[in-house]
């Protein structure tokens, strides 16, 4: 296992959408590697989710475990994710591994039903509330080349997009 270099917002291949993963390939050691070096770049950030198109990788695969400090790890991987239900709202304080220092408040649906394969293949639907549900949503996200600041009005989008403009730039004359 390996920690993946996240990419930071303006970085263009955060807005490549992810391709679906072959059903076939899933158990090959390319995507099992890839899952496992996700989780432990999610950890040591540390964060709650990860894209694979965070790390530069456009495939369809997001991981999430939203269990707390005290609480067992609960790793969740989605490959090839569909949400085909929400409803309700709820706004939500996000932070993006994407956007680092940075919280938005986020209005998204409090509820959601996904479809997708786990790291064996197999096939699952889960129903979600709040935080597993803003993750879902959220991470689902990337992998349509969509991110946080993408639902934020005007004036806190440009706000925003300045000030990491301003971090890539002193990043890279570092």
């Amino acid at each position: 296992m390996a920690i993946r270099t996240i990419l930071h917002y303006p970085d263009k291949r955060l807005r490549v959408p992810g391709e679906k993963v072959d059903p076939a390939r899933i158990a090959d050691k390319e995507i099992q590697t890839l899952i496992d070096d996700m989780a432990e770049t999610m950890y040591a950030a540390p964060g709650v989710g990860l894209a694979a198109t965070q790390i530069g990788v456009a495939l369809q695969i997001f991981i999430i475990d939203v269990a707390g400090e005290d609480e067992p790890s609960d790793l969740r991987v989605f490959i090839n994710p569909e949400i085909i239900e929400k409803h309700d709202e709820i706004v939500w304080t996000e932070g993006c591994l994407s956007f680092p220092g940075v919280t938005e408040e986020i209005e998204r649906a409090a509820h959601v039903r996904c479809r997708a394969l786990d790291r064996n293949g197999k096939s699952f639907e889960i129903e979600a509330d709040e935080l597993l549900a803003v993750a879902i949503q959220h991470e689902n996200d990337h992998l349509l080349g969509k991110l946080m600041i993408d639902r934020l009005g005007p004036l806190k989008k440009r706000l925003l997009h300045r000030k990491m403009q301003k971090r890539a730039e002193a990043t890279q004359s570092a």
